[in-house]
């Protein structure tokens, strides 16, 4: 939940809106206006940036079939992985798969190469780095 007192905007995939705010919302961004804060805040401190970035990677891997194809993608022996091979290992459907793999691309856990008519993914190692950092 986010108390703001001016209009910002931050990147994050999910947002629970509470109080009188009017937001809009995009698959990367919030955008909250008038923001009434309905009580006072622990700090006075904004909204942490890196900590939302986190919670945006931690929750695409929070569903099992995204953390196995996320695992697929990083141990693939050339480093990336064909949409078309991670289908039957995962035993979903060709559109949950696409699902679950947009997920992890807009998470920013995956980079995407359109190759034909098939796409290449990619583990980001930075993003991996950065989570495997948070938990120690």
């Amino acid at each position: 939940m986010f108390i703001l007192a001016n209009t910002s905007t931050f990147v994050n995939m999910f947002c629970k809106c509470i109080g009188r705010k009017e937001a809009t919302m995009t698959a990367r961004s919030v955008r909250v206006k008038s923001a009434a804060p309905c009580c006072v805040p622990l700090n006075d401190a904004r909204v942490d940036v890196a900590a939302l970035t986190l919670s945006v990677g931690f929750a695409a891997l929070s569903d099992p079939a995204r953390l196995r194809l996320f695992s697929l993608i990083a141990s693939a022996p050339p480093g990336e992985a064909c949409a078309c091979d991670l289908i039957e290992p995962i035993g979903k459907s060709q559109p949950t798969v696409s699902h679950h793999l947009k997920i992890l691309t807009e998470a920013g856990l995956v980079h995407r190469e359109k190759r034909g008519v098939w796409a290449w993914y990619r583990a980001n190692s930075e993003k991996l780095a950065l989570l495997r950092s948070a938990l120690g």
